[in-house]
């Protein structure tokens, strides 16, 4: 499976911003696909996740101003954040957790996608 993901950018303190990525190679619904985000200097952290069944878990510093949505058809996945602070400046990967042929699972990342929130 491979993770193509679009959007990112420079945005003003208070701006809003949309993420999506795409899954290639999954002849099914991939069971959780979502994001996370690296600051400079800091860990991973997990930013949202959504499963074939519509659950969601969203990181604690992101709930209420960034939304995740897929299709699950499409094997796509997307990320509005809205009321961006600058301290959600970071590079954004989009996540995948599936099982393959085996139902051996499998986590694959995308390439990350630079957000710059600027004050």
């Amino acid at each position: 499976v491979q993770l193509q993901a679009s959007g990112g950018g420079l945005v003003e303190v208070g701006g809003s911003l949309s993420l999506s990525c795409a899954a290639s190679g999954s002849t099914s619904p991939i069971d959780v696909l979502g994001w996370y985000r690296q600051a400079p200097g800091k860990q991973r952290e997990l930013v949202a996740i959504r499963d074939t069944g519509g659950n969601t878990n969203i990181g604690g510093s992101v709930k209420g101003r960034f939304t995740v949505s897929r299709d699950n058809a499409k094997n796509t996945v997307s990320l509005q954040m809205k009321s961006l602070k600058p301290e959600d400046t970071a590079l954004y990967y989009c996540y995948a957790l599936g099982r393959d042929y085996d139902l051996k699972p499998y986590v694959t990342w995308g390439q990350g996608t630079q957000v710059t929130v600027s004050s």
